[in-house]
């Protein structure tokens, strides 16, 4: 299984994880009227944009790779922004993006996809990402790991 770690762009498994949700739908039954309460989906949206944006625009403003599929690459620990909360807003981000897709779908299945993202990046992208940034900034990095949480 290490042939899959970091190989395959989170975007892409949140895309595949987001078109499972759907055909789980249908499956069940159809497409579903939008939820009447919609606050919900549009606050979690919003979220991910934000979470999303301001995560790219920290990496962009050190100077260092915002490719996910090339930890090794990094040459600056970001700590800053969003990343004193978490060590992973960009992927939860795309996760509040799966999470708002769910609530529009408002059929339980849906809610494999969000699961299955969590699964999928805690075992071939964070862990990999983590180790090569452990290589890459030891002690700083493994403090920075003892304050901030994974998710958040």
């Amino acid at each position: 299984m290490k042939m899959l770690e970091c190989k395959v762009p989170p975007p892409l498994v949140g895309l595949t994880c987001a078109a499972l949700m759907a055909v789980l739908t249908w499956w069940r039954g159809g497409w579903p009227p939008p939820a009447a309460e919609s606050w919900p989906l549009w606050l979690l949206a919003g979220l991910a944009v934000l979470l999303d944006g301001s995560a790219v625009l920290a990496f962009v403003r050190q100077h260092t790779t915002v490719n996910p599929l090339t930890p090794q690459n990094s040459s600056t620990l970001v700590v800053s922004g969003f990343y004193r909360v978490s060590r992973n807003p960009m992927y939860l981000g795309m996760l509040c993006l799966l999470l708002a897709w769910a609530w529009w779908l408002q059929q339980w299945p849906a809610l494999a996809g969000p699961l299955l993202f969590v699964l999928w990046l805690n075992r071939f992208q964070i862990a990999p990402e983590e180790r090569a940034l452990a290589a890459r900034f030891g002690e700083d990095y493994a403090a920075y790991c003892r304050r901030v949480r994974r998710w958040c």
